[in-house]
């Protein structure tokens, strides 16, 4: 099916995008998954070129634009191209972080933070996860105690994506460590706080030019002007932000559902066996036409959902069915691609291989599928 949801100047960006991904990442991507993470001038580069920010204020430097459109096409680039890996830092930047700079600040914070938000000086990172607690946000150790002006911190975070090359971590703590949900607060902790040290880059098995690291605090001092919103009510704040963050993660799954399927179509027209194209065989071909039409179907409905999420009436359970089936289909695809390429698509120099390593994540982080299902079969009253 045609889309309908993007105008001239969402397909203007489109080609702009396209062309830096294709002249200044695809290039580089390889070196960047050696080395386990994406030069911070790459962030520079992006916010020169009006990629990071977009929905961020004019008088802050930013697009002034809060349409999700231009975040999504991004992602659709990034894996069009097979480079997700090296641009899910900007993602997270743009369509995770972003939006605790902007609701819930102060107008201090805003004209402190939001402007190198935009040219990349600033780059976001969230950590909520710690080694004790993923989606128990509510069993989470690290402290955050009220001292003067300031806030004593003391724990670790770990799995953080961007964590080596964040310069603000928005961090939930427990400020109250009697109480449960309302015992959270949120801080942004700086770059070259005394008392924060970063971990070593973890080695993941896929998406290797995405920095991931642990955190930790030891004494650190964060000021109480870097608190976002009251205290006691960061569990809120998270929720708040997560049906954007699920649905950043299902505009992604399914573009590089897209691409794999791309990948494999090409492949099967041109690779033969026993005479023909292997596409030609009954089954392969039913196997593409399957994918083809749940992917179909899948963007049919995540299209709708970032309609919902400009209009500010995209729900938590909406957001949560399309997180879980899109990266369960995302899982499906790239196993199934994968087997259309034969060894080759064992090969790491493939980009099915590498995106089947990558897709592993999806179905985990920003909530499990099984968290997705709580969240929807909750919401039905059961």
């Amino acid at each position: 099916m045609q889309r309908t949801i993007f105008d001239d100047d969402h397909e203007l960006f489109r080609e702009s995008v396209r062309a830096w991904v294709e002249a200044e990442l695809v290039p580089h991507h390889e070196t960047w998954e050696h080395d386990g993470v994406v030069p911070k001038s790459v962030f520079r580069r992006a916010g020169e070129l009006g990629y990071l920010g977009m929905a961020v204020p004019e008088e802050y430097g930013g697009g002034g634009v809060d349409d999700f459109r231009f975040n999504s096409i991004l992602a659709e680039e990034f894996a069009r191209a097979g480079v997700a890996s090296s641009g899910l830092g900007m993602q997270l930047h743009n369509d995770i972080c972003l939006p605790y700079f902007l609701e819930g600040t102060t107008e201090e914070q805003k004209a402190r933070w939001l402007p190198g938000c935009c040219t990349g000086e600033h780059i976001g990172a969230i950590a909520m996860t710690e080694p004790g607690a993923g989606s128990d946000l509510a069993g989470m150790a690290t402290s955050a105690l009220r001292d003067g002006d300031d806030y004593i911190v003391n724990g670790g975070k770990t799995f953080i994506t961007n964590g080596i090359n964040s310069t603000l971590v928005i961090t939930a703590l427990k400020t109250d460590p009697a109480q449960k949900h309302r015992g959270m607060s949120v801080l942004v902790i700086e770059d070259g706080t005394p008392g924060f040290e970063r971990g070593r880059n973890l080695e993941k098995i896929g998406l290797k030019s995405q920095d991931t690291a642990e955190l930790f605090f030891s004494d650190a001092r964060v000021p109480v002007a870097n608190r976002l919103g009251e205290e006691g009510t960061g569990f809120f704040t998270l929720m708040r932000n997560l049906p954007q963050e699920r649905l950043s993660i299902a505009v992604s799954a399914v573009a590089q559902a897209r691409a794999a399927l791309d990948w494999t179509l090409e492949y099967a027209k041109e690779r033969t066996a026993f005479g023909q194209p292997i596409g030609g065989f009954q089954y392969n071909r039913f196997k593409l036409a399957e994918m083809d039409t749940e992917i179909e179907v899948a963007q049919t409905y995540v299209d709708q959902q970032i309609l919902a999420l400009n209009a500010k009436t995209l729900t938590p359970e909406d957001a949560a069915r399309s997180k879980w089936w899109t990266t369960e289909l995302q899982k499906r695809v790239a196993d199934t691609c994968l087997q259309m390429f034969g060894g080759y698509g064992y090969m790491l120099e493939y980009p099915i291989a590498r995106q089947y390593l990558d897709a592993r994540i999806q179905t985990i982080y920003g909530g499990t599928t099984q968290i997705m299902l709580e969240i929807i079969g909750r919401s039905l009253g059961v």
